[in-house]
């Protein structure tokens, strides 16, 4: 589905990415995980066409994505919900989900308002709350379900545990799993190990814009030797 083959990408003269390469295929999740200040959310700007690469290839779907701007790679079917999340304040949950509707490639809708609110039951009751009266992580479930309303093919959730009470945490972490049970293809990008671990299928570890490791999660968890290494753990 998709490919980040040998990404390299900087801010100005500062290099960023050293050769990031990384695969998400149908229907999994795959956890990106590093340190703060690693270049995980380099990775995921540099696939959503907002920072352009310097060398590497990116391709979804076997398509070339490097060049595409932002609206036309969320066209093609990858949605991303940003770590700062940039939900509308003064709309409503609802009117929030509306701004959000369209459907996938190829006309394909397959998540609708009643369908987000059965993954995120939370905002059921919350429909008509106006967003900037919620909490923070009643607002990143709202972020998520707004990008699952322009039905995408794969969703780049940026960080969503960061900065959440455990209680959060833990809901939150259900709902990434009820996602992967219907079959919704994530790349989630974090450092939180406990909070990815029971959900994601696959890891690749970034160290100084390096990817250092990858493979099952259930390798990674077995290996405390490269935990230590490479992650704050």
């Amino acid at each position: 589905m998709l490919s980040v083959e040998e990404v390299h990408a900087a801010y100005g003269p500062s290099a960023v990415l050293f050769g990031v390469s990384l695969e998400v295929r149908e229907g999994e999740v795959v956890a990106l995980l590093a340190r703060n200040g690693a270049g995980k959310s380099t990775t995921l700007r540099c696939i959503m066409g907002l920072l352009r690469p310097t060398a590497g290839r990116i391709r979804f779907r076997g398509e070339d994505l490097v060049g595409l701007p932002p609206h036309l790679v969320c066209r093609r079917g990858i949605g991303w919900v940003p770590e700062d999340r940039r939900i509308f304040q003064q709309l409503t949950v609802l009117e929030n989900l509306e701004v959000g509707r369209r459907p996938g490639p190829g006309g394909r809708v397959r998540w609708t308002v009643d369908a987000v609110l059965a993954v995120f039951p939370l905002l059921a009751p919350l429909r008509a709350r106006r967003a900037g009266t919620l909490s923070g992580g009643e607002q990143q479930m709202l972020t998520i379900a707004r990008t699952l309303m322009g039905n995408p093919e794969l969703l780049l959730l940026d960080e969503p545990s960061e900065g959440l009470a455990p209680i959060l945490v833990a809901a939150l972490q259900e709902q990434v799993r009820a996602l992967r049970a219907s079959g919704q293809a994530i790349l989630l990008s974090e450092q939180n190990l406990k909070f990815v671990g029971p959900v994601a299928d696959r890891a690749c570890i970034i160290e100084k814009g390096r990817a250092v490791w990858a493979g099952p999660m259930a390798e990674l968890l077995a290996a405390e030797d490269v935990r230590r290494a490479h992650l704050a753990v």
